[in-house]
């Protein structure tokens, strides 16, 4: 008899939690059997307990049965089905509480906060519906939990797997039979009953809509998998329920609580850092491009089957011009690589040249090909021109340690900071978007610790006491108004939505102001720093999603522990670090968090993998040339899906965040 098992032994989970008590009210599950004949509509069966077993009114062709085994605060749920004959089946499950919905806050980590209010309705959200269903692919760690805001109780379903597989689908919407065995079952929630409830089950559903590629929502599935006569199929939860003072610190409890359960480990990394950055150096010498006024490495719009350079110039990101100008011009000094300091160095000439506007802002986006856009025309993002100065600082810093001056730029990057007071708002806050003039195209503020660290950096440099006031005033703001909310959002460029950069943002704000802050004043920059890090790493997956054959990044063996969702909008993952792992890994000396830097350690080992070399390309046509948009679930930013990257992408920025995982002294020697 054939027998599958997604997790160890029911009898040694009894044996390990024998004399534990439990709490958990079994009476609050309940079961939906869904059978389907090929051809046929599937009939729903409610199901109830005899015993252990599962039944229904009418004789099934599966036997079910249920075991609840107390495991100190958790319930693990075992279930187990035995097909009499061949039978294609979906199994679904609720838990309910006792919450009033409209006291309720969701968690699905990675891609569901709150109730997704800052999305768009062509985004998951409650705009669309107040009950929702998805696949466990979409989710950094396989779980859904609920958090009653007025009692401050709390309750998660944790998926258990261990032997993983996935199976290419026929169909995107409707009753769906699977070809072969998958182990993504689904997580989501059921609150428009008065009470919430948490949803889950066997194999995948996404209701009420399906999130199929960037801001597009379709029909509804249902799959269904196949137990042949004789096969027997045991599926694991765990159930927890919690207490926390707020949603902020559910999600950080939470977010342990996976890292506890789930605890993943580093992956035998491929490649050390001296020879990630050998193979990165090449995008360089091949993205350059010297026949425009403006001089830059193509980081934007990049094809992946040629990468050949585009027209598209995005200052920072998703460009990071300047940033890769000074790694270049850095790592030929190192390395002796003449090519590599002319290409950076005269990056950095031609953008003091004709790169700023009259009131000294950076020109931040444009089709160079049609000719530099008049001052007027240019809409900056405070995030662009954060992370321009950002790394002028850098190369100004690494300059005069090696006895060269710049007077000309460091009068620019006066100019320009001197410019940013005027543009902080009362509250301390930025506009995200806003006109030369000063004038806000986009006032809010969710993008405002992008300019924190900047501001701190221009007091360091300068020593000027104005810029390290208004940083302060920028975390005042970004306390009272998104770290105290637990609203991250905004600091996407091409998605106003909740997503992962505002935290890491919210993070790097904080940290920068604990680095020239002392005593109790440091303390508190320390405990903002850590309430955002939790949300920050919430985004980053816990767990390996499976691959079917034939989709690319599992036959190359990928894991994705350790690389992250990007947001609502964008349900793909990336190597978007930078600053993170190392600002973390100090957070985890300062706090005794040992998560931390047990999540470090994971992200530092997994985000090389798909490094195009010469002998493994991982489906780059040029060597160094780092992927950006990772289909990691059934989702697509526009070609390929799941397995594969969508055919245009932005490598400037990938190059940069890895250059940053890999040059850990360089913010900390700038700080001291």
């Amino acid at each position: 008899m054939k027998r599958i098992v997604f997790k160890q032994s029911i009898l040694a989970v009894m044996l390990l939690a024998a004399s534990q008590v439990h709490a958990f009210d079994a009476n609050t599950l309940s079961y939906k059997l869904s059978l389907k004949q090929p051809g046929n509509k599937a009939v729903a069966y409610q199901l109830t307990r005899d015993g252990n077993r599962l039944s229904a009114s009418a004789e099934l062709p599966v036997t079910i049965t249920e075991m609840q085994v107390p495991e100190g605060k958790d319930m693990r749920l075992v279930v187990t089905l035995k097909a009499k004959e061949r039978v294609y089946f979906n199994l679904g499950i609720s838990a309910s509480t006792d919450y009033q919905t409209d006291d309720c806050e969701f968690y699905l980590p990675g891609f569901w906060y709150h109730k997704n209010l800052r999305s768009p309705r062509e985004a998951p959200s409650f705009h669309t519906s107040k009950s929702w269903n998805f696949r466990e692919d979409r989710l950094s760690s396989p779980l859904t939990g609920v958090f009653d805001s007025r009692s401050g109780r709390s309750l998660t379903v944790l998926r258990q797997l261990e032997d993983c597989a996935e199976v290419l689908t026929t169909h995107q919407e409707g009753e769906i039979i699977l070809g072969g065995r998958t182990s993504i079952g689904y997580l989501g929630f059921d609150n428009e009953s008065g009470h919430a409830s948490l949803t889950f089950g066997y194999p995948w559903v996404e209701t009420p809509k399906r999130y199929i590629r960037k801001l597009t929502l379709v029909n509804p599935a249902t799959t269904f998998a196949c137990l042949e006569a004789g096969e027997q199929l045991s599926l694991t939860w765990l159930i927890h329920e919690h207490e926390a003072k707020d949603y902020g610190q559910f999600v950080a409890d939470t977010w342990s609580y996976c890292m506890e359960r789930i605890n993943p480990q580093p992956i035998d990394s491929p490649y050390s850092s001296e020879q990630m950055k050998a193979q990165l150096a090449n995008y360089f010498r091949q993205a350059y491009v010297d026949k425009y006024a403006l001089k830059y490495h193509s980081g934007s719009n990049l094809r992946c089957d040629d990468c050949k350079p585009a027209d598209h110039v995005t200052l920072g990101f998703v460009g990071r011009v300047l940033l890769n100008a000074f790694n270049s011009l850095e790592y030929g000094e190192q390395t002796g690589e003449k090519v590599l300091v002319d290409m950076g160095q005269a990056i950095f000439d031609s953008w003091l040249q004709h790169g700023i506007t009259a009131k000294g802002y950076f020109k931040d986006d444009m089709r160079i090909s049609h000719g530099i856009p008049q001052d007027q025309d240019f809409i900056h993002s405070i995030r662009q021109q954060s992370e321009a100065v950002y790394a002028v600082l850098h190369y100004l810093t690494y300059e005069k340690k090696h006895g060269r001056q710049h007077k000309d730029w460091e009068q620019k990057m006066r100019t320009l900071l001197n410019q940013m007071l005027l543009l902080q708002k009362a509250d301390g806050s930025f506009p995200r978007k806003y006109r030369d003039d000063h004038s806000d195209v986009d006032a809010s503020g969710g993008s405002t610790p992008s300019a924190t660290s900047t501001l701190v950096m221009g007091y360091k440099y300068f020593g000027d006491k104005r810029y390290l006031k208004a940083a302060k005033q920028t975390v005042d703001y970004l306390e009272k108004n998104i770290i105290s909310k637990s609203d991250y959002f905004s600091s996407t460029l091409d998605a106003n939505c909740e997503d992962k950069e505002a935290a890491i943002s919210a993070v790097t704000a904080t940290y920068y102001l604990a680095m020239v802050t002392k005593k109790q004043e440091r303390q508190h920059y320390i405990e903002l720093c850590r309430q955002a890090t939790y949300f920050a790493l919430s985004w980053y997956y816990t767990w390996d999603v499976p691959f079917a054959k034939g989709q690319m990044l599992g036959d190359l063996g990928f894991k994705s522990r350790g690389w992250s969702n990007v947001s609502v909008e964008n349900n793909h993952i990336d190597v978007f670090v930078f600053e993170l792992p190392h600002i973390v890994k100090w957070l985890a000396t300062e706090t005794g968090e040992k998560h931390f830097a047990q999540m470090c350690g994971v992200i530092e080992s997994s985000l090389c993998q798909l490094l195009p070399t010469e002998d493994r390309l991982c489906g780059i046509a040029v060597p160094g040339f780092y992927p950006e948009v990772v289909q990691h679930t059934h989702w697509d930013y526009g070609r390929n899906g799941k397995g594969f990257y969508n055919d245009i992408f932005a490598a400037g920025w990938t190059v940069a965040s890895l250059w940053e995982l890999y040059s850990p002294q360089r913010t900390v020697n700038f700080l001291k």
